[in-house]
């Protein structure tokens, strides 16, 4: 995704402080300094609420909240449209992104 152009900003607290395929690493979505896009996530369905959460909680808001392939919550998705983020779920965004290129 970044040789496409993306900036991806890690999030993942063991290894906040870090660099990430060049990019810090912060250990929450909360403490991410810039806007944000999309919140793509690899985390287990059950850990998805939380992570709705804190998506609502920034400001700016992100656009997206895309769950990946495996990856439901319907708690999660019900957080996220309420506040008005669009939720994808199920689904590998490289994936997505190049069949639609």
């Amino acid at each position: 995704m970044q040789r496409s152009g993306f900036v991806i900003v890690p999030v993942n607290p063991q290894y906040a402080g870090e660099q990430i395929l060049g990019e810090r690493c912060y250990a929450s979505l909360l403490e991410v300094e810039r806007p944000i896009d999309i919140v793509d996530c690899f985390r287990k369905s059950e850990d998805m609420p939380s992570v709705a959460r804190d998506a609502v909680a920034m400001s700016p808001q992100p656009k997206v909240l895309w769950m990946q392939m495996g990856i439901t919550n319907a708690e999660a998705r019900q957080i996220a449209e309420q506040a008005g983020i669009q939720v994808i779920e199920d689904n590998c965004i490289k994936i997505a992104y190049y069949n639609q290129r």
